[in-house]
């Protein structure tokens, strides 16, 4: 008995582990006081914008046109697609902007900018 607790314990840090790897980036985000938690939708497409501006999704960089035609293609197999943008609170605002109005122009109607809530509570 005990050593299936022990497997169940292993499984679910193993399982935790590998969900948070793309939220593990070195992004500093913006603060925000109304700072929501991370969605968890299932099958949900993070870009990660870097201090110089470059994108990366599922830990590997991508252009734009690259990531147009992945958004394209998720929201032609799912028009629910969730998206979410993690701009390093560095980057160029045009930086953040250019993944945004690509998930727009790709059939996005609502993505989501990531933030954390400021320390203070201001």
């Amino acid at each position: 008995m005990i050593d299936m607790v022990f497997l169940l314990l292993i499984f679910f840090l193993v399982a935790t582990t590998f969900q948070e790897e793309e939220r593990e980036m070195q992004i500093a985000l913006p603060e925000a006081s109304a700072a929501g938690p991370i969605s968890t939708a299932l099958r949900e497409i993070i870009i990660n914008v870097t201090e110089d501006g470059g994108m990366i999704v599922s830990g590997r960089a991508v252009e734009s046109d690259e990531l147009r035609t992945m958004i394209e293609e998720a929201v032609s197999e799912n028009p629910e697609q969730k998206i979410t943008v993690r701009g390093d609170h560095r980057a160029l605002y045009e930086s953040i902007v250019r993944p945004l109005d690509i998930c727009k122009s790709a059939g996005i109607q609502e993505p989501y900018l990531d933030t954390v809530v400021t320390r203070g509570g201001d």
